[in-house]
């Protein structure tokens, strides 16, 4: 059983780390050679270049020699957290500060839980002597738990009251911020440029009609009923087949650049290579000519797949990109049924281009719910298997049983450097590596199940991730225990006692999950500032594999912030404190430490690194909200569970109106603010339509060349770029306007304050 002074080791060796991390980086970013690591955000948007080709040295082109900046090396903190909100979802949209604000949250909830709970459980917990007159082995952690108030003690009503303290303070800010996101939201819908996904609706499940194409069905089906609305459509075609040309093309053609490069810099020699795998084997031949007829070849399979996918009805997929030439148009035919019979003419709210996954628009509307059913029981089979690992990694924090298998280990393991690192630190390092391998397996399933944005794509990831660790980390590691006779223990007895076996197991196990924030969340957040690997990674590519400026520019990979691993974790931070808040609240300051850590890493990510694939609004912030009040019942009921062995007779049925009062605090936010997340507001739709008549009186006349080629399949583009239009103009902005004109009329001014944040 974990001590004190073994938390104490975990915890310096943590530190430590984390320190080695966030010190290594603030030199490292100092080094030209790092720049595009570092800072690939400026990169990308075109307000950044690169040291190394300035003048200089040789050695100053990849080694900062001026002493003055290493002065400063950590200026990057204040940097950081100056930037001012409205300057950040300029700079980064709204979707990476409102997941800034997931961290802010977690300060704003626990800050005054630890604050209460140290004030008064801390001590009713610690003027016990129950645990020293039991026969029971405990530790220090255990004597500061409730694990240490004797049966049927009247010291019970102070964590009945405390419950009822955390529940009361966590809605309250639960309520407040999801106020306030949504009030960003809607500014932000109101204050941005046009958006095609504005205007712009997708319909499923067009019927076909043997008598005229999906196309002209469309069209006549919109222009009879949406006759005053309705502007273009584009249908949506199977081009799968060509996408993976298209890719292999622009593969042969950056090898081509490299070889022609090549051979200017030295024109006396052409360059050779082997036509066999990976260049080591195979014919000799000249690599330019190979190079060329290759991508001659691809460039004609291409243009007659194009043309297949053109000219073959089949390719035409039931599906389409409806435009219309209002917001209030748009928002009338997204959240409206359109015929009589339900499962035709669906339509909902187009993501916007660079979010459609192309992919899975060519999988048929009938297949869906079976593809939902595969993955439902795939999932399932998933999470109970993988009990086996997490149950291994449990094993390790019980010197005993690691004693009892191999006896001969003994003498070395009870060494106590040894015993703290393997009961301290060892069993959190084992399990992050077994969840690594996670999130892209769920992510193959969620495409499976045929979702049609990246953004639904994560959000549905991110769900079952939460619940993966929900069931496996955290009842995994209570109930599995050290040995699966526990495990088979809990599976056997009736599921009413449920909650009290696993109610008792869990102060035991808060020192488990203190090893675990401390691995994860301290180290692992400082490392996740380090980019380590991809460093590496960066750098391997550059010396070995980069040929053209359009490689560095690959190699660079600044990465997104992850929402369908990142928030999972997240909140399962909020789990372990809200469940451990009442039992063991020396967990809090541990937690306060992830989240006030994390939140300044993140927002420098967020600034320097991270470029989004797509920008939903905050349209994810109902599921943060939904798993906090989760996370909030499945304390409450713990908690029940571990009274009603403590014979609490008394203060235990007092507690069983706090699920009751949470649901009902949950129902009454997902009916006031969750709709402002699925739907637009036709008020709010027409007062953005005509503040766009007052600012631009043509607008109308130049919607239709702005919205017709939005939705274009990304390879029926010349460069096969999907942040273009054929003509070059962006079809969507990675920068939104916020600030005010000059020139703003008093009506906008109006309709922007009441909504501004």
């Amino acid at each position: 059983m974990a001590t004190i002074g073994d938390i104490a080791v975990a915890a310096a060796i943590n530190i430590i780390t984390a320190l080695i991390f966030l010190i290594a980086f603030a030199f490292l970013r100092l080094q030209p050679v790092n720049d595009r690591v570092y800072f690939p955000k400026w990169y990308i948007k075109g307000l950044r270049t690169s040291p190394t080709a300035s003048d200089g040295t040789f050695v100053t082109k990849f080694v900062n020699l001026d002493y003055r900046s290493y002065l400063t090396f950590l200026n990057w903190v204040p940097a950081a957290l100056t930037m001012p909100q409205s300057e950040l979802i300029d700079h980064a949209g709204l979707d990476s500060v409102v997941y800034l604000r997931i961290y802010l949250l977690g300060l704003k909830i626990f800050t005054p839980i630890f604050l209460f709970t140290w004030a008064i459980l801390i001590p009713v917990n610690w003027t016990n002597n129950t645990l020293e007159q039991s026969q029971d082995t405990y530790s220090q952690i255990d004597k500061l738990s409730i694990s240490n108030i004797p049966h049927a003690s009247p010291r019970f009503w102070a964590h009945v009251a405390m419950a009822y303290l955390v529940m009361i303070w966590t809605c309250f800010m639960l309520k407040k911020e999801y106020e306030t996101v949504a009030n960003m939201r809607f500014y932000c819908l109101q204050s941005e440029n046009h958006r095609p996904d504005q205007f712009t609706v997708l319909v499923k499940n067009v019927p076909r009609d043997d008598h005229e194409s999906v196309s002209e069905t469309v069209e006549n089906f919109f222009l009879v009923n949406h006759h005053d609305n309705y502007l273009t459509h584009q249908v949506v075609c199977n081009a799968n087949k060509l996408a993976k040309l298209v890719k292999k093309k622009q593969k042969k053609q950056n090898w081509l650049d490299y070889y022609q490069i090549k051979y200017s810099k030295n024109p006396s020699k052409r360059p050779m290579m082997k036509t066999g795998f990976l260049g080591l084997w195979g014919a000799k031949v000249d690599a330019i000519e190979h190079h060329e007829t290759e991508i001659k070849k691809l460039s004609d399979e291409i243009a007659e797949e194009r043309k297949n996918v053109m000219d073959d009805p089949k390719a035409i997929l039931p599906v389409a990109f409806v435009s219309f030439k209002t917001r209030w148009g748009a928002a009338v035919a997204a959240q409206t049924q359109q015929v009589r019979n339900p499962t035709l003419w669906l339509t909902e709210w187009a993501p916007e281009p660079r979010d459609v996954y192309w992919k899975n628009l060519a999988i048929p509307y009938v297949s869906l719910t079976v593809r939902k059913v595969i993955m439902g029981v795939a999932f399932f089979f998933l999470t109970f298997f993988y009990v086996i690992p997490i149950a291994f990694v449990q094993s390790l924090a019980n010197i005993e049983g690691i004693e009892k298998a191999v006896p001969f280990l003994k003498p070395l393991i009870n060494i106590k450097l040894i015993k703290s690192f393997i009961q301290g630190f060892l069993p959190g390092i084992v399990l992050k590596i077994f969840l690594k391998l996670l999130p892209k397996i769920l992510m193959m399933m969620s495409k499976f199940e045929g979702f049609l944005s990246i953004s639904r794509l994560e959000r549905r990831c991110a769900s079952r991730y939460y619940l993966f660790k929900f069931v496996n980390v955290f009842l995994g590691s209570i109930i599995a225990g050290a040995a699966f006779e526990q495990l088979s223990t809990f599976l056997n007895q009736p599921a009413s006692r449920i909650p009290e076996t696993i109610g008792i197991a869990i102060p035991m196990k808060a020192t488990f999950f203190i090893t675990y924030i401390m691995v994860d969340g301290w180290s692992g957040t400082a490392g996740e500032i380090l980019r380590l690997k991809r460093l590496i990674i960066y750098h391997l590519k550059n010396i070995f594999l980069v040929k053209t400026e359009r490689d560095r520019e690959k190699a660079m990979n600044p990465g997104s912030i992850g929402f369908n691993t990142g928030e999972p974790q997240i909140q399962f931070y909020f789990l372990i404190g809200l469940v451990y808040a009442v039992v063991t609240p020396l967990l809090i300051p541990f937690i306060l430490v992830f989240f006030g850590l994390a939140f300044v890493v993140y927002r420098h990510q967020v600034i320097n690194v991270y470029n989004p694939k797509y920008e939903s609004r905050a349209a994810f912030w109902p599921d943060v909200h939904g798993r906090v009040i989760t996370a909030l019942i499945i304390s409450q009921v713990l908690l029940m569970g571990l009274l009603s062995t403590k014979h609490a007779a008394a203060s235990t049925p007092v507690l069983l109106a706090l699920p009751v009062l949470t649901m009902g605090f949950h129902i009454y936010c997902k009916g006031r603010f969750e709709p402002a997340f699925t739907r637009y507001p036709l008020q709010e739709a027409i007062n953005k339509d005509t503040l766009d008549r007052v600012k631009e009186p043509n607008l109308s006349l130049n919607l239709k060349g702005y919205l017709e080629h939005a939705y274009i399949h990304p390879v029926f583009k010349d460069d096969g770029s999907d942040d273009h239009y054929e003509d070059g103009t962006p079809i969507v902005p990675t920068k939104r306007h916020t600030r005010p004109e000059p020139s703003r009329t008093n009506e906008e001014e109006i309709l922007q304050e009441k909504h501004k944040p």
